[in-house]
């Protein structure tokens, strides 16, 4: 390349650098002054549903950072037709990306919940149940519908998790396969 052409072609990137990072300090997200939601959340971070609360508690032009918190009581009826009822409590941490209303959002979690095994008692020769402490660590990246001002709030996500080795099980389980709808309320 001749000198000439370099000096050309350099003045012309830096001229589009300057102009790119111009446009990037004028879409500043807007800010957010409804950082709070309560929504319903089904599949998901929660496994089957979950009521949760979340909140904003950074935001610095596009991004912002969420956390919540759930309950949910699960139904398990056993071998022995006993039925449990079974609390979890879904955490999350989420990153959203966007401007506006609309947003990328990508985080992670962790769901403690009981569950309930059967096993073979081999004194009593009968299948017995035990409940058992159990966790998951859902993964998400998504599309989050929220308002700056508040208002209607809905996200739908993919979100594959990991079983921990323990309740009983000795790997770790991938569920890849898995998603979440949610919507509420931002105030």
């Amino acid at each position: 390349m001749k000198p000439q052409h370099k000096n050309s072609f350099f003045l012309i990137l830096v001229f589009t650098l300057l102009l790119s990072f111009d446009g990037l300090t004028q879409s500043k997200g807007d800010p957010f002054t409804a950082k709070k939601a309560i929504y319903l959340e089904l599949g998901g971070s929660s496994g089957v549903y979950g009521f949760n609360y979340g909140t904003i508690f950074h935001q610095k032009g596009k991004l912002k950072l969420n956390a919540s918190a759930g309950f949910s009581l699960l139904i398990r009826e056993t071998s022995n037709s006993r039925i449990f009822w079974l609390p979890a409590i879904p955490l999350e941490l989420t990153a959203l990306y966007g401007k506006s209303n609309h947003h990328l959002e990508m985080g992670f979690g962790v769901l403690p919940y009981l569950d309930v095994v059967s096993f073979f008692d081999s004194e009593s020769l009968v299948f017995k149940d035990k409940v058992v402490f159990d966790t998951a660590i859902p993964l998400r990246i998504g599309y989050r519908y929220q308002k700056p001002e508040g208002g209607f709030f809905f996200r739908i996500g993919y979100t594959p998790y990991f079983i921990a080795p323990i309740g009983g099980r000795e790997d770790w389980t991938f569920m890849p396969i898995f998603g979440g709808l949610s919507f509420g309320k931002s105030f």
